[in-house]
């Protein structure tokens, strides 16, 4: 693949998960009723989801960021991480969150090949 086909990919997947994790923090700042009844239903009050909305947001946009992208890529792999863990002590189905939280890995190694290289030992990527 050539470097411009894989910015574009990264690119893209980045708009993807920008607009998802966007909806998200938009329901959790807007209080909306759907995300207030699943926020009661795991025993969150509604200014605690709305607290954990600006995290989401905050991540975000390091992630979007070129220069803190690695920073909020991590800080949403550990939101998702804490979503996950949350649904299944909950019991709840945890395959959208799996989803995205492989897509944002996937995005993470292709727009930073240092984080991949950083994990996985690989040979330096020439810049």
């Amino acid at each position: 693949m050539s470097q411009k086909t894989i910015k574009i990919t990264g690119w893209t997947l980045t708009i993807i998960l920008g607009l998802v994790f966007t909806m998200s923090a938009f329901m959790k700042l807007t209080q909306n009723e759907t995300a207030l009844e699943q926020a009661s239903s795991i025993g969150l009050d509604a200014s605690t989801y709305q607290f954990i909305g600006i995290i989401e947001i905050i991540s975000l946009i390091l992630f979007i960021i070129p220069r803190t992208g690695v920073l909020g890529a991590m800080l949403l792999v550990a939101y998702l991480g804490g979503a996950i863990a949350t649904h299944l002590q909950h019991q709840q189905p945890i395959a959208m969150a799996v989803i995205f939280q492989t897509l944002l890995w996937i995005t993470a190694f292709i727009r930073f090949p240092e984080l991949k290289q950083r994990i996985f030992l690989t040979k330096k990527v020439q810049q």
